[in-house]
């Protein structure tokens, strides 16, 4: 008995050792797999580049070469410099790996970059693109790789890099139709989601991303020379983006002896601006919320394999991806199935089989058209290129040295049949409902050089755009075109600070950006009417914060005693009424503010700017300052994370600012700011937060557009170099 005993015990033993060693093994596999599983990259092609960085006392890059190609080098060297962090993020995305950094939050990405086959479409539309725009996204993949082997102890992947200009264009393959609320389908769709029509976008809901288009918002304003009161044409571009991550903007000046001269700021993996201006011209934009997303749901057969069209039965097209995913130490293979129909991409969940289908799928042309717009030179060639439909979304707004002014609804909108209800689900088995062609560009609204003098949006309507007089009626466009009703608070106080009469001039403009104003229209009024009809009678703390809100000065500027409580009840209402969701009881928004206001700071009529707090830290340059704005006032505080203390550090709203000026027979003069600095993500950098303390008060800084007055303020030159390697 002894005997067997010990030879079940040793087995016993051998067994538990050899499962040890396995289980070692696996986990050893998981902590290392994910590097040596990725597909290598591939270099660009070989070139020589030379560019020239200048950075202002603010930090700002001033990038110099001799070609495009040279300067889009310099400008992937120095945005790594200030926040490599963030670019190998974006970098990442475009390989299906975000999944191994940011665990589920960046599988997510992974799945939609293989749910909308954007590495597909740089595969196939890479070679399509003009050639000088090809050379100009090479030289920046080039630049970052670079940086990447000078730096090797920041790089957070292995084989992450080389990079080369096919993995820029399908960053911009994937990012782009987030800006007009693609997450808002594929979420519910993922999620299965119970699936209504929706008299915007279709069944608009935040995917589980901070970079969704959900929350995003922008001002924009141009004013004519004859309304400014000076004779001088304004522009301001007032962009609201998140102040960390992907879509955070980056400033810098480009300028080459080929004739690109912008000052503007991109987003991480762009090698040219998205706004700003030229010697000649400017634009900004907003977002807007066109209907270009069209769901079908797909009839399946028996075996689940084929769909239905025009009564022929075709196979889906299926493949598996797999996807990494973090989870602590460890990142784990996750295999997910990715399908596709005649439409487009489909989706699975427990309501049926659902394609989607939208506007500018399958093109890379926008890289194109962002690169020439940047070097158009008068509004007869800017509009010209964005006539060509290719940078699918976002509202323009344009101003020049000429005193032209306009205001474009840019949309890739699908030409729809009429008589259908294209707000709802589509059945999926009809090919004359997958449409291939786009409403025409001169049929959107647009205003050129209206009579008011002034165009703007807030992330409103097109057809409140231009003061009452010249406003554009919403009947001028079909109702297939899906364009959006919607105002926001800050559209509606905007509309009534301009139309008023009198010049509008640099001061004025200004008060009105900085404007901190809620007018009782919308939603505002719904969510006070709701407080004030309340019985509160027997609850202290709702009587109060009842009798507060009644006294209420409706602004956001921290002198009125109840500016703090209304910040939190009207935040989560401006979230809801822009995604189209029913309003949070009045009750509920009353007392989640009221009790967060009395457990952290004792009392409901905390001043604002103790509780809205712009943070960045650790570290030397760390900062925490008071802060003024709500969620949807034209000064937009949008979006915080609730600090352990209780207050609201602001990671949304206000974030690049640039006023843009040509005085009548002057050249362009601008001035910008953003909420930290140029270095965001190097704490050690005394760029990490030098911004702030302007932000904070309203004020601007200096942009140094020429050359002389750039040397004049620089703090630091140098030359970086790409150089071919003999043989």
């Amino acid at each position: 008995m002894d005997a067997r005993r010990k030879t079940r015990s040793k087995w016993l033993g051998i067994l538990a050792a050899i499962f040890g060693v396995a289980l070692i093994a696996v986990l050893a596999g998981l902590l290392v797999w994910e590097p040596f599983a990725a597909s290598p990259g591939a270099p660009p092609p070989a070139r020589a580049y030379r560019a020239e960085i200048v950075r202002d006392e603010w930090g700002v890059p001033h990038v110099y070469g001799k070609t495009d190609a040279d300067v889009a080098y310099g400008v992937a060297r120095a945005h790594a410099e200030d926040d490599f962090f963030t670019l190998q993020d974006v970098v990442a995305m475009t390989r299906g790996r975000y999944g191994a950094i940011k665990g589920e939050e960046g599988a997510m990405f992974d799945y939609v970059l293989a749910l909308l086959d954007a590495r597909g479409t740089a595969q196939r539309e890479y070679a399509k693109l003009a050639p000088r725009t090809r050379a100009v996204l090479e030289a920046y993949a080039t630049g970052l790789n670079d940086h990447a082997a000078a730096h090797p102890g920041e790089v957070k992947l292995g084989n992450l890099f080389p990079v080369n200009g096919e993995d820029i264009a399908t960053g911009f393959a994937l990012r782009q139709p987030f800006f007009f609320g693609l997450n808002g389908t594929i979420g519910p769709l993922a999620k299965g989601d119970t699936l209504l029509p929706d008299p915007g976008p279709k069944l608009r809901g935040p995917l589980p991303d901070r970079e969704g288009a959900e929350n995003l918002g922008s001002n924009a304003f141009a004013i004519a020379p004859g309304r400014s009161g000076d004779g001088v044409t304004r522009l301001v571009s007032n962009s609201h983006q998140p102040f960390w991550g992907g879509v955070a903007w980056y400033e810098l000046v480009v300028e080459s002896d080929e004739g690109w001269h912008f000052a503007g700021a991109t987003f991480p993996g762009s090698p040219f601006p998205f706004l700003g201006h030229n010697r000649d011209l400017g634009w900004t934009n907003t977002v807007n919320q066109p209907d270009m997303i069209d769901v079908y749901k797909l009839v399946l057969d028996d075996s689940g394999e084929n769909y239905r069209l025009d009564g022929k039965w075709l196979p889906l097209e299926r493949s598996t991806v797999r996807l990494p995913v973090r989870l602590g130490p460890l990142v784990l293979p996750v295999g997910r199935e990715v399908l596709r129909s005649a439409h487009g991409p489909v989706v699975q969940n427990g309501h049926g089989t659902f394609a989607f289908r939208y506007g500018g799928m399958g093109s890379l042309a926008t890289l194109d058209a962002y690169y020439d717009i940047n070097k158009a030179r008068t509004y007869e060639e800017w509009q010209a290129i964005l006539a060509r439909q290719a940078i699918p979304s976002t509202n323009f707004i344009y101003a020049d040295k000429t005193g032209t002014i306009a205001y474009w609804y840019n949309a890739s909108i699908p030409q729809r049949q009429k008589g259908i209800d294209w707000r709802g689900i589509l059945p999926g088995d009809r090919s004359d409902l997958i449409w291939n062609a786009l409403v025409p560009f001169e049929s959107l609204p647009n205003h050129v050089n209206p009579a008011s003098g002034f165009v703007f949006n807030a992330n409103n309507t097109p057809f409140v755009a231009a003061g009452k007089a010249s406003d554009l009626s919403p009947d001028s466009v079909p109702p297939e075109m899906g364009v959006e009703l919607r105002m926001t608070n800050r559209a509606y106080r905007a509309a009534k600070l301009l139309d008023e009469p009198g010049p509008i001039d640099r001061a004025r403009l200004e008060a009105i950006k900085y404007d901190t104003g809620w007018e009782r229209q919308g939603y505002v009024k719904r969510v006070l009417d709701g407080i004030a009809a309340l019985d509160t009678r027997g609850d202290p703390l709702l009587a109060e914060g009842q009798r507060l809100l009644a006294g209420w000065d409706m602004t956001s500027d921290g002198a009125g005693r109840a500016d703090a409580l209304a910040l939190l009840v009207m935040r989560p209402a401006m979230g809801e009424d822009y995604s189209g969701k029913p309003l949070t009881p009045a009750r509920k928004l009353l007392r989640d503010a009221a009790t967060h206001l009395e457990t952290h700071f004792g009392r409901l009529d905390p001043p604002l700017q103790t509780v809205l707090r712009l943070r960045q830290g650790p570290g030397p340059h760390a900062i925490d300052l008071p802060l003024d704005g709500g969620s949807d006032t034209l000064r937009a505080s949008t979006l915080w994370d609730v600090e352990p203390d209780g207050r609201l550090k602001v990671k949304h709203g206000d974030s690049f600012i640039q006023f843009v000026e040509w005085a009548p027979g002057k050249r362009v003069v601008s001035q910008s700011i953003q909420p930290f600095g140029a270095a965001t993500t190097r704490p050690r950098s005394v760029h990490y937060s030098d911004q702030a303390a302007l932000f904070v008060q309203h004020k601007l800084k200096p942009v140094h557009f020429m050359r002389a007055d750039v040397l004049k303020n620089a703090v630091s030159r140098k030359v970086v170099t790409h150089r071919l390697r003999p043989g």
